[in-house]
């Protein structure tokens, strides 16, 4: 089974929105696990409110084409609209960052709070298997 972790960002009504989409993920895997919640400035369009990020972990069936659109649909339910302004405001953000060992997103490298939270959730992953 796929070990998951997602990307997670939002700058509307952030914290509800972010708590709504984890229960969301918990219906998958009970088990999931969170990333420390960081703030940060807007990146691209920063006429904008900050963000919270922060990633979730988790183990689940779904093959890669079946998460995303899970996700996407976890993010229609929570009320995301997509516009031309790829960063523009949005109630949640779900990214598929890492499947099992490998990252799948170039978030991972080009932003530190992804890095950061990618990293501690890896790093939980990695105490809990010893």
């Amino acid at each position: 089974m796929p070990f998951y972790i997602v990307g997670v960002g939002s700058n509307i009504e952030a914290e509800k929105h972010i708590q709504q989409a984890f229960e969301q993920i918990k219906k998958i895997d009970s088990q999931v696990n969170i990333a420390t919640l960081l703030r940060t400035k807007a990146v691209g369009f920063t006429e904008q409110a900050d963000f919270i990020n922060t990633a979730f972990s988790f183990y689940c069936s779904l093959n890669v084409t079946e998460m995303k659109n899970h996700l996407k649909a976890i993010e229609a339910q929570l009320g995301r609209v997509r516009s031309n302004n790829k960063n523009g405001p949005r109630t949640i953000d779900l990214d598929i960052v890492k499947i099992d060992h490998d990252i799948v997103d170039d978030d991972y490298h080009q932003y530190d709070f992804v890095k950061k939270s990618v990293d501690e959730l890896v790093d939980k992953q990695a105490r809990k298997s010893n």
